[in-house]
């Protein structure tokens, strides 16, 4: 399966804003996390869980919006099952959505912190 040029470009973004990248396109039984990664700029670790949304456009409506609470569901368990499995459920953990827009071929994004829970 490849890659959409947007999880790159979100990849990136995060990384110029000082995250660190431990892991992409996660996936157990329970679904799939497009990257992990780590954000110390609070002075404190927190591993950080991070679902990109593209669309070219948002005449349709924004691509943060198409994250449906079973969507929410499925990441939820998917972190519980990266954290488990790297022995690290004590770990503060975060859910971030990065929006990806492309409107007039200029590559647009929205970093949302803390998106749910």
């Amino acid at each position: 399966m490849s890659v959409h040029w947007s999880e790159n470009f979100a990849e990136a973004y995060l990384r110029y804003h000082g995250l660190t990248l431990l892991s992409r396109n996660y996936r157990c039984r329970r679904g799939e996390i497009d990257l992990v990664m780590r954000d110390r700029s609070g002075g404190i670790h927190v591993t950080v869980f991070v679902e990109v949304r593209y669309r070219k456009g948002t005449q349709h409506g924004r691509p943060e919006e198409t994250i449906s609470v079973a969507k929410q569901r499925k990441l939820i368990l998917s972190a519980a099952h990266y954290l488990q499995a790297k022995n690290a459920l004590e770990a503060v953990t975060r859910f971030d959505v990065v929006a990806v827009t492309q409107p007039n071929y200029v590559p647009h994004i929205i970093w949302i912190k803390d998106a749910f829970v």
